[in-house]
């Protein structure tokens, strides 16, 4: 759950600026008289998207990009320049000519810009902004705003966005920022609080429940986008009548709301990262692991008040942070860290302690079950990398493909984190794609879709799936995802450590000690607030997977180099025969690409970059609403879904499977032994235990994968 899109040129130290300094008119200034030889487009050699371009334009020194409105430059130097409405500063060298050779931006230093020709001038609508309220059925009223583009005077269609995380810095400079390429296509945007967020009348509830199908009087997020799409084709003039609606994580959640029982006018959504089961696969718990770090940020940020709350874990005595790991580590339990938070008790944080089993609290929040007809066109968007609602989106195209007769279901996959698809960047973290994906996403497929449905324009081709496939670092388009070429083809977990793609008619086993008191952290440390700043939470599952790999409590199975390319394209399923030595326990099932020690890309060498991952709690093996106590010794069968991929392990790489039984702090730590209620566990209830995980006739552990590529 993210808050609202941000821009990729941040790098450039520009984003900062786009909310104060790109939201004025530009206004007169005595410039110098050399401004013409600065003048240019300005890019990163390395990062072809990030560009900016400088020009004089009534006698005032400007700079815009694709994401930034013309903004005014005021000079404190022949080559150094204030931006307004911030305090960073541009600095341009000159080459021997004298004219402008490159720029940077005080804030990010280390990103040089060179020039690159002459400057570029984009087009910008000229976006009037306006706020209103909304009434809905109940006679709450929601607070929204509008941006309707002044110089165009044909009908146009209303583009929505409700969203929990507040619109007020809703304005044209935003909407160039956050979603260019549906600004410069012209649409009439509306951006709404949701009940009880920010401006917005009402009670806020988490995930609200889906409850007009059974009860007629009931208000859920789909009437209230209904009612809000109403009153807006009713009032707003000069739209055409048709609504798109779109929007990334709890935004994309409330998109996949709209287009459930969707009013007339609504001809297309786009939910992107949608969270669709906050208890199966997204966000708060997976598998049945509660996600304790971010169950406890998240709740703490969004209900302490109306609007978002900074969340803290403290200092230590030499005034350093702490670090997240030993804070969940010292509290032992997620009840004893509420206990200790200073807060109220959340409504949401109750939820999890009062209902920590899929019950129908749990199930009345979860959309896959609604999800039996596509209402509209719907183009569901998620990233391969998403650290919060990876499930989701995969769920949801899932689910409605069964019932797209009419061809109007599309999915888009890449190997982004969470709404990582907004950003221009070639690169996400340590990886590098070779071309900026986001923004072949945003220009060849969303802003096509959306003008294709809202507007009746050519250009959108997609037949149903496109996925950016890593390792070939190449755009592929299926017919369907996964596509029907993919073959289910087992890895099986031998002995020795090794993989081996025939079974074994031997037995074997491969042991490992579990200690509660002395966890495998998820990411590096130090691990910091959710959405503090520095906050390394976005490219955790990205993160180079050697800095656990020689423990003791992680189990490691290795195929030997590969001799040609494998390419895996569909969902990767774990079936692991494994047993304990207490009555509960998680396994935590890793499909990992080892790259070769002289790879041509120093920063990958040896690197082990996970393809596939995912938690499960032992004690919901008889089902997620019937958590059972495991036998001691008792050898059981875990078979859970690692989710899709769309992935080529090249040749000279090394395919790698790990196990391990604690991914702390983000999952709280099982005691592995069986008590009622593991958030409220005591601290004697936690207990070291013995895993074996099994292989051989009868017992064969393996991964089955979608081989699409030669094996």
């Amino acid at each position: 759950m993210i808050s609202r899109p941000i821009a990729p040129l941040r790098a450039l130290a520009l984003l900062a600026l786009l909310f104060v300094a790109g939201s004025s008119r530009l206004a007169a200034q005595p410039a110098p008289a050399n401004l013409g030889a600065l003048a240019g487009e300005y890019a990163d050699p390395d990062e072809r998207a990030f560009r900016c371009s400088f020009y004089v334009e009534a006698g005032q020194f400007v700079v815009e990009s694709s994401h930034l409105v013309p903004t005014a430059l005021t000079a404190a130097s022949a080559n150094v320049f204030d931006m307004a409405g911030s305090n960073v500063k541009v600095t341009f060298t000159l080459d021997a000519s004298g004219s402008g050779a490159s720029v940077t931006f005080s804030d990010t230093p280390g990103i040089v810009l060179r020039r690159t020709g002459p400057p570029v001038h984009r087009e910008f609508h000229d976006y009037v902004r306006s706020e209103v309220m909304i009434p809905m059925r109940d006679g709450v009223k929601l607070h929204a705003v509008v941006l309707t583009p002044a110089d165009i005077h044909t009908p146009l269609p209303i583009l929505l966005e409700r969203t929990p995380y507040g619109v007020d810095e809703t304005s044209r400079a935003w909407f160039f920022s956050a979603r260019p390429e549906l600004a410069r296509a012209g649409y009439i945007y509306a951006g709404e609080d949701i009940r009880g967020r920010y401006k917005s009348q009402g009670k806020f509830a988490m995930m609200r429940p889906l409850a007009a199908r059974r009860h007629r009087s009931a208000i859920d997020e789909s009437t209230d986008a209904y009612d809000t799409v109403d009153w807006l084709v009713k009032n707003i003039p000069g739209n055409n009548g048709r609504v798109g609606v779109v929007g990334a994580s709890y935004p994309g959640f409330l998109a996949t709301m709209a287009g459930i029982d969707a009013h007339p006018a609504v001809k297309a959504i786009s939910p992107q990262a949608p969270m669709i089961d906050v208890w199966i696969g997204d966000d708060f718990f997976h598998n049945g692991a509660f996600r304790q770090s971010f169950g406890y940020d998240y709740v703490l940020s969004m209900e302490s008040s109306k609007q978002d709350s900074k969340v803290s874990y403290g200092h230590d005595a030499r005034g350093n942070p702490v670090d997240g790991f030993d804070y969940f580590l010292a509290r032992g339990s997620f009840f004893a860290a509420v206990k200790q938070s200073g807060s109220r008790d959340l409504p949401t944080w109750k939820l999890f302690l009062n209902h920590p089993v899929y019950d129908s609290i749990w199930r009345a929040r979860a959309v896959e079950y609604a999800l039996d007809r596509v209402t509209v066109p719907t183009l569901t968007v998620g990233g391969y990398y998403d650290q919060e609602d990876m499930w989701g989106p995969q769920e949801e195209y899932a689910q409605l493909q069964q019932h797209d007769t009419k061809q109007r279901n599309f999915l888009v996959l890449g190997p982004w984190r969470h709404g990582s698809w907004f950003s221009s960047s070639r690169r996400l973290g340590n990886l590098d794609f070779g071309q900026p994906i986001g923004e072949e996403f945003r220009q060849q497929i969303e802003a096509k879709f959306f003008a294709r449905y809202l507007k009746d324009e050519p250009g959108f081709s997609l037949r149903s799936a496109a996925s950016f496939q890593t390792g070939s670092n190449t755009w592929k388009y299926y017919a369907q995802f996964p596509p029907a070429e993919s073959r289910t083809t087992a890895l099986h977990l031998a002995g020795a450590g090794e993989l081996s793609w025939q079974s074994s008619s031997i037995s074997a086993s491969t042991s490992y000690v579990s200690d509660p008191a002395d966890p495998v952290p998820y990411r590096h440390r130090p691990i910091q607030p959710t959405y503090s700043d520095g906050s390394q939470w976005g490219n955790w599952l990205i993160e180079d997977q050697r800095f656990v790999s020689g423990r003791e409590d992680v189990a490691i199975w290795k195929l030997p180099a590969l001799v040609h390319d494998l390419a895996l394209t569909g969902e990767v399923v774990a079936d692991i025969f494994a047993s304990t030595t207490g009555s509960d326990n998680d396994l935590v099932v890793k499909l990992i690409d080892q790259y070769p020690d002289d790879d041509p890309d120093r920063g990958m060498r040896g690197y082990q970059l996970i393809t596939n991952a995912e938690i499960f709690r032992g004690r919901y093996l008889s089902g997620f609403d019937r958590p059972t106590a495991l036998k001691a010794g008792w050898v059981y069968e875990y078979r859970f879904s690692l989710h899709d991929v769309d992935h080529v392990f090249k040749a000279g790489h090394i395919v790698m499977v790990e196990i391990q039984s604690t991914w702390f702090p983000l999952y709280d730590r099982n005691p592995q032994i069986f008590v009622r209620n593991i958030m409220k566990a005591k601290p004697s209830d936690f207990q070291t235990a013995t895993i074996a995980i099994f292989s051989g006739p009868g017992r064969d552990s393996e991964l089955l994968l979608p081989v699409s590529g030669a094996r």
